[in-house]
C-alpha cells in the first residue's frame, strides 16, 4: 500500500528521488558529465536524493535504480534534448516496467522543447547555457551543432533551438548534425562563411562528450570554425533546468490529484 500524501504543510513530504537517464556512452567522459549533472542538482536540492543512470554501455541501469528505491516519490528525468527515439520510446518503457514497485514513478520532459515551433517561449535556461558556453566574442555567425537523428519532428526542435540562439544573438545560425542528416557542422560553416560570415563559432547542443560531438568538432574545425563549445555538462543553467522539470512534473501530480 502505498504511503498518503500530506497535504501542504501537514507535515514531511514523502521521499522525492530524482533519477536522471541519460543515453550512456563508452566514452568514460560521457558519465563523468552527467555526474557532475547530478552533483549540481543535489547542490541546488540537497533533500533530494539524485542518481545518475543510463540506458546503455555505461551503468547504472534506471530500472536497477528504481527497483532499489524505498516507498516514496521517483521523478524520471530524461537528460535529452530531443524527443526522439529514445524520449518516445525507452523511457516510457523504463516507467512502464517500474510500474509494480513500491516507488511511484513519474517521467518528466525532455530537457529540450518536446513540441516544435511555433510553440510556447523556447526553454530559456537551455537558451542561456548555450549562450553560456560560447567560447569567444567577435563572432558574426554561429552553427548549433546536435547529435542528429532521422525523426522530424525532433530536428524541427534543434532548428527551433537555432532559431532561438539566433535571435538571442543577433547573428545567423544554422543547425548541423554529427549524424543521421545533413548538414554536418563543416558543411554548415562552408555555408555561413559563403554568404560573408568570417569568425563561425560553434554551439554545442550536446549533454555531454562523446564520438558524435568529437566528430561534430572536427568537422566544423577542418572548415574553418574559429571556436567550439564544450558541451553542456554540469553548465549551471542545465542543472537549473533539471529542477525545474522536476518542480514543473510534481506541479502537474499535484493538479492532477
Amino acid at each position: 500500500m502505498r504511503p498518503a500524501r500530506l497535504a501542504p504543510g501537514s507535515g514531511p513530504e514523502p521521499a522525492l528521488s530524482v533519477v536522471l537517464v541519460a543515453h550512456g556512452s563508452r566514452d568514460p567522459r560521457a558519465a563523468a558529465a552527467t555526474s557532475a549533472l547530478a552533483r549540481a542538482v543535489r547542490r541546488r536540492r540537497p533533500s533530494w536524493e539524485v542518481h545518475a543512470t543510463y540506458l546503455d554501455h555505461a551503468g547504472p541501469r534506471p530500472l536497477d535504480v528504481l527497483a532499489a528505491l524505498p516507498p516514496g516519490e521517483a521523478v524520471v528525468v530524461p537528460l535529452l534534448l530531443t524527443k526522439a527515439f529514445h524520449g518516445r520510446v525507452d523511457i516510457p518503457a523504463v516507467v512502464a516496467e517500474a510500474a509494480g514497485l513500491p516507488v511511484r514513478v513519474t517521467p518528466a520532459e525532455v530537457l529540450g522543447p518536446s513540441a516544435s515551433f511555433p510553440a510556447p517561449e523556447f526553454p530559456s535556461l537551455l537558451l542561456d547555457g548555450l549562450v553560456r558556453r560560447l567560447p569567444a566574442a567577435g563572432l558574426d555567425a554561429v552553427v548549433l551543432a546536435a547529435a542528429g537523428t532521422r525523426d522530424a519532428a525532433a530536428r524541427a526542435t534543434v532548428e527551433w533551438a537555432a532559431d532561438a540562439l539566433s535571435a538571442r544573438l543577433g547573428l545567423p545560425c544554422v543547425a548541423a548534425y554529427a549524424s543521421a542528416a545533413p548538414p554536418l557542422p563543416g558543411a554548415a560553416v562552408d555555408l555561413l562563411r559563403a554568404s560573408g560570415a568570417r569568425r563561425v563559432g560553434v554551439a554545442s547542443y550536446f549533454l555531454a562528450p562523446g564520438h558524435l560531438y568529437d566528430r561534430a568538432v572536427r568537422s566544423a574545425l577542418e572548415a574553418g570554425a574559429v571556436a567550439v563549445a564544450e558541451p553542456l555538462s554540469d553548465a549551471p543553467e542545465l542543472a537549473g533546468l533539471v529542477v525545474s522539470r522536476v518542480e514543473e512534473t510534481r506541479a502537474g501530480l499535484s493538479a492532477a490529484a
